[in-house]
């Protein structure tokens, strides 16, 4: 599995059309290309292209929702 760290990771943060949009969540790296609540690299106030951890206890939901979402990596600091 591949391992991202912040530098890699920053590098799929939405602003490239000819990539995915990937953010971290507990050390792993999800796919959020297709989902609908990524527009343009953003969900809502946050960035995708980097860890989003931090930010799930302010969210309205739990991390059980981007188990929805594809794992396409690691995510080391």
């Amino acid at each position: 599995m591949k391992v991202f760290d912040e530098k890699e990771l920053k590098q799929y943060d939405g602003s490239n059309p000819d990539k995915p949009i990937y953010f971290a969540y507990n050390g792993k790296v999800y796919d959020a290309t297709e989902s609908p609540l990524f527009i343009d690299g953003m969900h809502f106030e946050h960035f995708s292209g980097c860890d989003l951890t931090e930010y799930m206890g302010d969210a309205p939901h739990s991390g059980e929702v981007i188990t929805e979402l594809t794992v396409v990596g690691e995510f080391k600091k």
